[in-house]
């Protein structure tokens, strides 16, 4: 083959992916209307004659009939197309983003979502983070929309508008582990190794833009060394991001060892184009309003937030009754960790 040969087979490739990237969002959105318009129909029909549950099943029958190779003509799908169209009654969220979702997605946050609101923002957050099915059931089970952006933090006074206002919106607080199996010691260090052991999973929960560098990562300053916890890179921020875990309450102190931390990795890490190294201070609890005050005498930009084994307690009780209890889950991870 030519020598250029692989940089055409690298430019179609692309070509082709992207193609079929766009094609299946048009089969998605043409799916989504086609179903919507169905549920509109079965709505109106409803509301005229007042008909019950029996035309459903006899629809889905005689359409199997009609149309034997398609799939999707179900009792219970037409029901969901039938609540797809009450909840969204206005034909213009069908010519958003949110319609190029695969109808799998908009089934997920029908059963899973309270409110039309709620839904559109998972349905937003899914296209933007391309989330699978089951992540964006995950993100809603751990009610994402109420943690998202939360930390406390000195962003605003310390990096530029627009990477305060990224970086902010970056944070959770709280964070919930609900796969790490945390003894009743609270080891930070057992709790680093779990993280970084279940790495894929944490960097779900970090969110889009990250990329893991290290446990425990070395800085070396004059004689002494010094360990990180935790070393990321965000692209979206351009930076890395320290992030340093407590199994305890928030303590002021604990600013100082992070802050020294974020100044060795800005010195002896970053690229000179990289921003400013940015620091997350993950603790068990903490107190909002001291952490604010801490947060004044630093001039490096840190968020601070708490984290959870899991979110339960604050989950509706629909919700709750889905996901396995902690005894389960902490056995499951002690198997996974102990082979």
């Amino acid at each position: 083959m030519p020598e250029w040969y692989p940089e055409l087979l690298s430019t179609v490739s692309g070509r082709v992916s992207a193609g079929r990237t766009r094609a299946a969002a048009v089969t998605n959105q043409e799916l989504v209307a086609t179903y919507w318009s169905i549920g509109r129909d079965l709505l109106k029909r409803e509301t005229l004659e007042g008909w019950g549950a029996k035309v459903v099943t006899r629809l889905a029958t005689d359409l199997r009939e009609r149309f034997p190779q398609a799939r999707g003509f179900s009792p219970r799908n037409l029901r969901y197309m039938k609540a797809f169209a009450d909840t969204w009654p206005d034909f213009s969220m069908l010519q958003t983003p949110s319609a190029t979702l695969p109808w799998s997605h908009h089934v997920a946050l029908l059963e899973k979502a309270d409110d039309p609101q709620t839904r559109l923002w998972y349905a937003e957050k899914a296209i933007e983070e391309g989330w699978s099915r089951n992540v964006l059931v995950h993100q809603i089970e751990t009610r994402l929309h109420e943690r998202s952006g939360n930390a406390v933090a000195n962003f605003k006074a310390t990096l530029p508008p627009s990477d305060s206002d990224l970086a902010q919106q970056m944070t959770k607080d709280p964070y919930v582990f609900d796969f790490v199996a945390m003894t009743d010691r609270h080891n930070e260090r057992e709790f680093e190794t779990q993280l970084a052991t279940h790495v894929e999973t944490f960097l779900l929960e970090l969110g889009q833009g990250f990329a893991f560098v290290g446990e425990q990562v070395r800085l070396q300053i004059n004689e002494q060394e010094f360990f990180a916890d935790l070393l990321f890179y965000n692209f979206k921020l351009r930076c890395f991001v320290v992030v340093e875990l407590k199994a305890t309450a928030f303590k002021p102190d604990y600013l100082g060892q992070l802050g020294m931390y974020m100044a060795a990795v800005d010195d002896l890490l970053a690229h000179p184009d990289d921003k400013p190294t940015v620091g997350l201070l993950l603790c068990k609890t903490k107190n909002n309003i001291v952490a604010e005050y801490a947060l004044r005498g630093y001039s490096a930009p840190i968020g601070v937030a708490e984290w959870q084994k899991e979110i339960v307690d604050s989950l509706p009780e629909e919700f709750a009754a889905t996901l396995p209890s902690i005894e389960l889950l902490e056995a499951e991870l002690a198997d996974d960790l102990s082979s």
